[in-house]
């Protein structure tokens, strides 16, 4: 009867990395409502959309593209940053110049990486936490844990089965109805994957559910050809929204570089 054993492992391990992912996804729905009433007439930044759409550094981004298009800012399609005006007018602008350096000139993704990491970012992210628009760190990387957790107990409960099947018969059980025991444990983790992604996924984010409804909020009120409504776009859709093809390519150079680094 070994392969009642590793039926039993199986059963263990789908089942705790289950109620793990489960337990995250009520805590951070709890969390959601006890705190969007406090959210619900906020106006959001600029600033503030960034990083609920894409984190501290879409924060980066939408301060470089904004200096950029107000010409405070040069950034060459080489993937180079120049400081044309050194006096910011916000602790982002500020953050910015901080990060570029003393002789004015610098990579853009340094740049891009230091001004993320800013204090500044770090203080805008703990108000929208307070405020409920933002989940906070420790709840994302749980739910991401989690999720991670399940995906490696499908893969075990997988290898688990494959075991018991090639192991030497101990018993009468065909190898038909022992296959169909271990699925059992394997549907479990895959049907907590699909939930997850269709429940839990919006936590995943950086916004929680009622900052994602703030945004949807900021782009329907967004007008038409003025600067604000240009960067909202950046905000909420990243440098893919540049429409100049000048900026877009320092960009692109930007990330060119970066998988560069990466390979």
């Amino acid at each position: 009867m070994f392969w009642v054993l590793l039926l039993l492992l199986a059963w263990a391990v789908a089942g705790t990395a289950c109620t793990r992912l489960c337990l995250a996804a009520v805590h951070t729905a709890a969390m959601d409502r006890n705190e969007a009433t406090t959210a619900r007439d906020h106006d959001l930044t600029l600033y503030e959309a960034a990083f609920l759409s894409g984190g501290p550094r879409r924060v980066a981004d939408l301060t470089l593209v904004s200096m950029a298009r107000q010409q405070r800012l040069l950034l060459a399609h080489t993937g180079w940053a120049t400081v044309v005006d050194p006096r910011g007018r916000d602790e982002m602008e500020r953050s910015v110049i901080g990060a570029i350096g003393p002789q004015g000139q610098s990579r853009i993704e340094p740049v891009r990486d230091a001004a993320a990491a800013a204090d500044a970012v770090g203080s805008l992210a703990d108000r929208l936490v307070s405020a409920g628009l933002a989940v906070p760190a420790e709840a994302r990387d749980g739910i991401g844990a989690a999720i991670r957790q399940v995906r490696l107990a499908a893969a075990v409960v997988a290898a688990l089965g494959v075991i018991a099947l090639l192991a030497p018969a101990q018993s009468e059980m065909p190898a038909h109805l022992i296959a169909l025991w271990f699925a059992l444990p394997f549907v479990l983790t895959l049907s907590c994957l699909a939930i997850a992604r269709v429940e839990i996924h919006p936590y995943a984010r950086w916004a929680s559910p009622a900052g994602q409804r703030l945004l949807s909020a900021l782009v329907r009120r967004s007008g038409d050809g003025d600067d604000r409504t240009y960067l909202t776009f950046v905000a909420v859709r990243g440098v893919r929204a540049i429409g100049e093809p000048d900026l877009r390519a320092a960009f692109a150079h930007r990330e060119h570089e970066a998988s560069h680094w990466h390979d």
